[in-house]
């Protein structure tokens, strides 16, 4: 079996983000693996160490030579092998297109199981891995809390605030996870090491049979259509209480504000 789990490069949270002039995402600052991410790593990984089944885990990535960080933590977590999918042209390129990418990604690569996290960090939007389904003509199993792959079925036990559902669907397909799947494991040392020798193979557009028009800025169907830098944070009201007027001033910033 061959499980390819989609990762994503995405900005450091706690940096400094922003847009380019073209309102897309800054993504020349520091990046890291997608947290939410690691789980879809994970899941697979358990996967693929479970008794009843034998896979390969192989991280996809689309995105510029910096995305590659992806795919070596992939690696260093246990992956087998990485394939990086990057072009010039895929600049700009909305949910709609990656989904596009991603489908001929995965029909090149031979996949049995794709697992997403269950959105990215940076866009939040958590739609590509149902789009990427019908895309495949595979069912999709979304927001799953707990995977478990055997007999040529996957099933995921998706909870929420009112029910439990236990959802069985047939291979090949497409599962997104919850970061309530279970923790991320630490790369160990031993696997750093060990991911510095594992194949990653790059593909661009010519390669999955795509050209520069289903992809890219002036391809999209969504955009941003305008940004501003959030306003510097403004200095705190002090209140004294000399005269026992203090409580009330709170009560008065309380009431001003509805946050009573």
């Amino acid at each position: 079996m061959k499980i390819v789990v989609c990762v994503k490069h995405v900005p450091d949270a706690s940096g400094e983000r922003g847009f380019g002039d073209d309102l897309t995402l800054d993504r020349d600052v520091d990046g890291l693996l997608s947290e939410l991410d690691e789980y879809a790593v994970e899941q697979a990984l358990r996967v693929a160490e479970s008794a009843d089944v034998d896979a390969e885990v192989v991280a996809l990535t689309i995105g510029p030579d910096d995305a590659a960080a992806a795919i070596k933590r992939s690696l260093q977590m246990g992956a087998t092998s990485g394939i990086h999918v990057v072009d010039d042209a895929l600049h700009g390129t909305d949910a709609i297109g990656t989904s596009t990418v991603l489908a001929a990604a995965v029909r090149k690569a031979g996949a049995d199981l794709v697992v997403c996290g269950m959105s990215s960090t940076d866009g939040a939007m958590g739609v590509v891995p149902a789009m990427l389904a019908e895309r495949l003509g595979w069912p999709a199993a979304t927001y799953a809390g707990r995977l478990d792959v055997a007999d040529g079925h996957a099933t995921v036990v998706r909870e929420d605030d009112t029910a439990r559902l236990t959802v069985e669907v047939d291979l090949p397909a497409v599962v997104s996870v919850t970061d309530q799947s279970g923790e991320a494991r630490y790369p160990s040392m031993k696997g750093i090491l060990a991911a510095k020798k594992k194949p990653v193979l790059e593909w661009g557009l010519d390669d999955l049979g795509l050209g520069s028009d289903d992809v890219g800025l002036d391809a999209a169907w969504t955009g941003v259509v305008g940004a501003e830098p959030r306003p510097a944070k403004g200095a705190g009201r002090v209140v004294t209480d000399a005269d026992g007027s203090g409580s009330a001033a709170v009560l008065e910033f309380l009431a001003a504000g509805r946050y009573v």
